[in-house]
């Protein structure tokens, strides 16, 4: 399979990402495994995930997601064949929040306990925080990855204007720059990536692994009245793109599926692997069913026409 360069990093990875945010969630741990291990079979490498990832969750702490991980590698999932990414800042109540010296490097050694390794691939800012200078960030960085426990870092959800701060601020000090940008970008919402963080990632090379690339499912097409949300874990996320913007959407991603033999979900991904910046986009998946029809994504070109048209249906 092709693979594409993470940023200005070493590290080179197949155009997809799995996100491992349902694991111990809305996916079990048998469930879990197997999907890793079709996706590794297909030659994909990239997981991420979080250590806030389940805390959300009445009864969890935290860590569930990171920790199904590790129980894959000590079942024994190939280390090598994977490519780990993590993130820290988010609240994780008792243990803490923030870019702070003491609670990045703690929650780094927390995430390698969970994940039973001893070095993380991307480490990832989770969220901005401006209560602590960016030097002090960029040292924790800076030891985590002096003493091998890290190879490089990233960050998700800053604006422009921060991030070009952070990246300044490693300039400056010679402290380790954020290689990879973790943003929400999907055909359904374009606005936060697209403009002067965008921008900015080309001119730096930065890396880009968009999260919520499936718009939180709605993007598969499965979610077209509000009666489909009914029960359903992301309802919250999906149901305001359920307006005439978002339907129009949709009939436009079935006509250019059914014309190249595809997905509305190949579609959506296809066309995000094109656009300027994009290494591989993050997406996750409950069923194999649903990860046969992601990992096909790769594999799907969408001409000029199929691009302008959703160019004009997204906007």
């Amino acid at each position: 399979m092709d693979t594409r360069a993470l940023g200005t990093t070493a590290i080179r990875i197949a155009p997809l990402a799995l996100g491992g945010n349902v694991f111990g969630w809305t996916v079990d741990e048998a469930t879990s495994f197997s999907l890793i291990d079709a996706f590794v079979a297909r030659g994909f490498s990239l997981i991420d995930t979080a250590d806030v990832y389940s805390i959300w969750v009445p009864g969890h702490s935290g860590g569930e997601s990171e920790r199904v991980i590790g129980a894959w590698l000590k079942r024994g999932g190939r280390r090598d064949a994977i490519h780990i990414a993590t993130k820290v800042g988010m609240d994780m109540k008792a243990a803490g929040k923030g870019l702070s010296r003491a609670h990045v490097i703690a929650a780094a050694e927390a995430s390698l306990r969970n994940l039973g390794t001893d070095c993380i691939d991307l480490y990832q800012a989770h969220i901005d925080d401006s209560t602590v200078p960016f030097e002090e960030t960029l040292e924790a960085f800076a030891r985590l990855v002096e003493a091998g426990k890290v190879r490089v870092v990233g960050a998700s959800n800053y604006t422009a204007p921060r991030l070009a701060e952070a990246l300044a601020a490693s300039d400056a000090g010679a402290l380790p720059r954020f290689s990879v940008l973790q943003p929400n970008y999907n055909l359904a919402n374009r606005a936060l990536f697209e403009g002067e963080l965008q921008k900015l990632c080309l001119k730096e090379q930065i890396g880009v692994i968009p999260y919520y690339a499936l718009a939180g499912g709605f993007l598969t097409g499965k979610y077209r009245r509000p009666e489909d949300l009914e029960g359903k874990a992301r309802a919250g996320t999906v149901a305001h793109f359920l307006d005439p913007r978002g339907l129009d959407l949709l009939a436009e991603m079935d006509k250019i599926a059914a014309r190249l033999g595809a997905t509305p979900t190949q579609v959506a991904l296809a066309w995000l692997m094109a656009q300027p910046g994009v290494t591989a986009p993050i997406v996750s998946a409950t069923s194999l069913a649903q990860l046969d029809d992601i990992m096909a994504a790769p594999g799907l070109t969408l001409d000029a026409a199929a691009l302008s048209r959703l160019d004009r249906a997204s906007i």
